[in-house]
């Protein structure tokens, strides 16, 4: 059967349809724009029996849970004989291909050979032989390779093996082969995407808000294994990572700031496109008075990646010059992440802060977040094109925030740009916009004027269902560019966006 166009798999990690937060809001609002289009959502869960928290429209025909922990998939048996040297030999390739800086391995054709088997269901099982333990020992202790200096023992051996082997559980989905398949970041959301490609010839589009392999360096930092299983992993996401870049058909980063990593981590520059991200204007209208009281507001989910520490920081130094300002604090506390919740909790009282602020919890009319205050901030540390950014300058407000990802792009001459990790400067920034009422209104204006001018919803879905037609092999074919309208106030008055209504990212 001809590809259309008219049928997407959308494919998923730790995101839509399970958790609420900017990237989730993204895919929801790609799918309701496009009503004609039928979407198959596949998503990387941990045990598979996450709800689903997303009432998801009637186009999306099949929802399929892929869980990368729980029970093992597949048959119990492995491999053996013939079929258990052969997986033996490709294994060893494989991890010689991103442990062994000289070996003349490659990745993708090895992971290819390990897919046939992960599709036959005898992957997992494979990977905890014996014989796949004692050739990572072997490769892992050659002198020559770098982890062989710190000593990998038998339980690091263990620990990396039960780590790939739950990360290549997504190398055995199989998705249609009458499809576009569209992973919506990089990592392991691309593994069932690159099989599909490699196997039966299915357009791979890749896009990506944060820079999956810069956060997963990030959060390496936190994890408590010893350092030859921390490289191990890395090796193997950057040669992933590389893989998807090299093998996806069109690559569509929300950000200019993205597309340079992905031209350095192997991607053809011929196969990148921006498309910004974008918001309905009408769930985001002018904010109207600020508050009677200074205050800073910030929105977001309460992780380590945003950095509240910093911003913390910066508020105590703003209550040193202006003691009546609040800080409120709007979002949820994700799973996994109540100790975090915790230190904040503890910085705040440290600092002598705790009456000014407020941590809110999770909120679904999200504008009211950004009206509750005179600035809004973020001070993450990594971020793709923030969705709080753009939100809170629909609503007029302007912002302080940390020149990361693309923050700047978002931002323009808007708002005020700080580097990440440095308090003084941040409390400078906020200090200069609480104290100038008219440039702080002016500031607002203009960024409620630029993101109707350039960063709508409507922009964005329509750009994506021209890349869509142009997969499947129809002529239409997108070309990125910076668009202005001569009536800005036009794209309000616009009847689309009444289908796709959304309070916007629901924290």
């Amino acid at each position: 059967m001809p590809r259309t166009g008219r049928h997407v798999t959308m494919l998923t990690e730790g995101t839509y349809p399970l958790v609420h937060g900017g990237v989730s809001t993204w895919c929801d609002q790609l799918v309701k724009g496009m009503p004609e289009v039928d979407f198959h959502i596949v998503s990387l869960s941990g045990s598979g029996r996450e709800p689903v928290t997303w009432e998801l429209p009637p186009n999306v025909r099949r929802h399929t849970s892929v869980p990368t922990w729980g029970p093992r998939p597949g048959r119990g048996r492995p491999p053996y004989g013939r079929d258990l040297r052969r997986f033996v030999d490709t294994y060893e390739r494989l991890l010689l291909s991103f442990l062994d800086p000289e070996a003349f391995c490659d990745f993708g054709e090895n992971l290819y050979e390990l897919a046939e088997l992960a599709r036959a269901g005898r992957l997992s099982a494979a990977l905890r032989t014996e014989a796949a333990l004692r050739s990572l020992m072997w490769i892992w202790t050659m002198p020559h390779v770098p982890t062989a200096a710190a000593g990998p023992t038998v339980h690091d051996a263990l620990t990396a093996t039960d780590l790939l082997e739950h990360a290549l559980r997504p190398l055995g989905a199989r998705i249609g082969t009458d499809t576009v398949a569209h992973a919506v970041s990089s990592g392991l959301a691309t593994l069932p995407a690159l099989a599909a490609r490699h196997f039966d010839g299915v357009p791979f589009l890749l896009t990506e808000h944060g820079i999956y392999l810069r956060e997963r360096y990030l959060g390496q930092r936190q994890e408590p294994q010893r350092w030859p299983v921390k490289a191990f992993m890395l090796g193997f996401h950057r040669a992933l990572n590389t893989l998807g870049y090299r093998a996806a058909d069109l690559i569509t980063p929300c950000n200019r700031y993205n597309r340079r990593w992905e031209e350095r981590g192997g991607a053809d520059p011929g196969k990148i496109r921006t498309v910004y991200n974008g918001v309905d204007p009408h769930a985001f209208p002018h904010a109207g008075p600020e508050p009677d009281v200074p205050t800073l507001t910030w929105c977001g989910r309460v992780d380590p990646i945003k950095d509240l520490e910093t911003l913390l920081h910066a508020y105590a130094l703003v209550r040193a010059e202006l003691p009546d300002t609040r800080l409120r604090l709007f979002g949820p506390v994700p799973p996994g992440g109540e100790a975090y919740a915790t230190r904040l909790a503890k910085l705040a009282a440290e600092l002598g802060v705790t009456d000014g602020v407020t941590f809110e919890g999770r909120i679904t009319e999200v504008r009211r977040a950004y009206a509750a205050g005179h600035v809004v901030m973020l001070s993450s540390i990594s971020e793709g094109f923030p969705f709080s950014l753009i939100e809170a300058m629909s609503c007029g407000r302007t912002t302080v925030s940390t020149d990361v990802g693309g923050v700047r792009e978002a931002v323009g001459d808007t708002g005020l740009v700080v580097p990440p990790r440095e308090p003084e400067k941040m409390a400078a920034a906020a200090l200069t916009l609480l104290k100038d009422h008219e440039r702080r209104l002016r500031l607002g204006e203009l960024s409620r004027q630029r993101v109707i001018d350039r960063f709508t919803l409507r922009r964005s879905v329509d750009n994506f269902r021209t890349i869509y037609q142009e997969l499947a092999g129809l002529p239409e074919v997108y070309e990125p560019a910076v668009e202005t309208v001569d009536d800005w106030t036009a794209e309000l008055r616009d009847p689309w966006y009444a289908a796709v209504a959304t309070d916007g990212t629901d924290w």
